[in-house]
């Protein structure tokens, strides 16, 4: 067996002008240098496209990975080499005032948006996020006459074997795929680039291949959870009711590459408006739309807790600022809207005993509710922080409360809470994928962080017994924990978080110091 690294085009789209190997060539243990031209694959339905890319192949990992170092290709930076932020938000933002494709729609909500004695408007931006995988993608492959065999760690292993079939030029019968305990990041386990890269290189050099993404390669050619746009819009009576929502979604569509045959009919995506369109709450006058707004040539993926983790915070963020204006406790608001959902009450309830919730904080600390019904599963996560005066957050506790049905093995849905948890937490508070001229930025946990040891913080878990059917819990934690946090962040300040990574919101928290 060899062992191989990669680099791909650095901008999206990008091509391989030239290569001078011969540094690499130099280099011990150097068998062979491998251009991979770019490639579109069709797997019923699924959609997957590489750039051009360039691989060492060698004795070990060591060499390949000084090998690559060594390379200096050329690379033509393509239609997307302008690309950059500014670009994607602002066609998002152009697309938010198009009317979308109705997801739900009860009532009258012009009539009563009309009608308001109190109007309210927000817009809320959610950043691309890479999966990060403590494991980077792996795959051996071992290419041969006439059959073909890959060792990975797959979530789609019929369509591993067709894409391999297809590279190998081999029907998909003679393709054998041996999966592999997986080390986390799923969703980046649903594609299939290192599996592909890796077949192609075997193929080439006539030998069983093992290919290792390095950290940088994983994070600048991942396939990215969807940047979105959100437009909200909400009426209140004189008495602090609420009369009509109104949300618009605007961002990629997923299912359109991964699962187009998932669509609806008319091109709604139904992970684009997942937890938007079965919300807990009761609300009157009820409207969402989706909006599709592709951008260029960015590859989009599933991610943890996948359309729920976004629209639970675009919606328990603007829940709790509506209860602000309505100068009611949160907690009370929620209590308001879910007399006819007794399991989505009977957490928040229990959220708020477990939390103390009616303790008295110090000055600029702060407490949030975010209440999540995602994967049959009822969730609500209360976090407490400590603002600083230079607008950095402490995490001082999380409590959540758990209705997950029957419960197989307690101390695992604790430690899928507590895990999910903190992934949503570190991505809230750090994590984003962002470019400029046509490439990805961040390469590394030094500026694609994680939450470190010492910056975790307690995570109570309290769970509900029940003998209802079981739900999902490993990424229902993540769904709760971003809402959760900037809306203790707005407790502790007043500041209403509306993009994230919060780091991105020091200076409004900075001013209120």
């Amino acid at each position: 067996m060899l062992f191989a690294t990669v680099a791909s085009s650095p901008t999206f789209g990008g091509k391989l002008d030239s290569l001078d190997d011969s540094p690499t060539r130099s280099i011990k243990g150097v068998h062979h240098v491998v251009t991979i031209r770019a490639q579109e694959f069709d797997v019923g339905g699924y959609k997957l496209h590489l750039d051009d890319a360039v691989a060492v192949v060698a004795e070990n990992t060591w060499a390949a990975q000084q090998g690559l170092a060594a390379l200096e290709p050329a690379w033509d930076r393509g239609p997307n080499q302008h690309l950059g932020m500014d670009d994607i938000v602002h066609a998002l933002e152009a697309a938010s005032e198009r009317g979308g494709l109705v997801a739900r729609h009860e009532g009258d909500v012009d009539k009563a948006l009309s009608t308001a004695a109190t109007r309210l408007e927000a817009r809320n931006y959610m950043p691309f996020l890479a999966h990060a995988a403590m494991e980077p993608l792996s795959c051996v492959a071992d290419v041969r006459g006439d059959n073909c065999e890959i060792w990975t760690a797959t979530q789609v292993q019929a369509r591993a074997q067709e894409i391999a079939a297809q590279l190998a030029g081999l029907p998909p019968e003679k393709v054998t795929v041996h999966n592999l305990f997986s080390g986390g990041a799923f969703g980046r386990r649903l594609e299939l680039d290192g599996v592909a890269l890796a077949v192609a290189i075997s193929k080439q050099v006539g030998a069983p291949v093992k290919l290792v993404f390095t950290r940088e390669q994983d994070i600048r050619h991942d396939l990215y959870r969807p940047f979105y746009h959100d437009r909200l819009r909400a009426g209140l009576d004189a008495n602090g009711k609420l009369l009509a929502w109104h949300h618009r979604i605007v961002g990629s569509s997923i299912f359109a590459r991964w699962a187009p045959q998932a669509m609806r009919s008319d091109g709604l995506d139904p992970d684009a408006v997942d937890g938007a369109i079965q919300m807990p709450y009761a609300f009157p006058n009820l409207l969402v739309e989706y909006v599709r707004e592709e951008p260029p040539a960015i590859p989009t993926a599933f991610w943890r807790g996948v359309g729920d983790t976004h629209n639970a915070w675009v919606i328990e963020s603007f829940v709790d600022e509506i209860a602000a204006v309505a100068k009611q406790d949160p907690i009370q608001f929620r209590r308001g809207l879910l007399s006819h959902a007794p399991r989505a009450l009977a957490v928040i309830n229990l959220a708020a005993e477990k939390s103390r919730w009616d303790k008295i904080l110090p000055p600029r600390s702060g407490r949030g509710i975010a209440l999540a019904y995602v994967f049959d599963t009822y969730l609500a996560t209360v976090v407490e922080v400590t603002l600083s005066d230079a607008g950095l957050v402490t995490l001082q506790r999380v409590v959540c409360a758990v209705d997950c049905g029957s419960i197989v093995h307690p101390d695992t849905a604790i430690a899928q809470i507590e895990g999910g948890t903190l992934f949503g937490l570190s991505a809230a508070l750090w994590n984003e994928v962002t470019l400029r001229n046509g490439r990805v930025e961040q390469s590394n946990f030094n500026d694609y962080r994680t939450i470190r040891i010492d910056e975790t913080p307690e995570v109570e878990v309290h769970l509900v017994p029940s003998r209802e059917t079981p739900g999902g819990l490993g990424e229902t934690g993540t769904v709760a924990a971003a809402p959760a946090l900037t809306n203790a962040i707005f407790a502790a300040s007043g500041y209403r978080v509306r993009q994230l990574p919060i780091i991105k919101s020091i200076e409004g928290l900075k001013r209120r110091a």
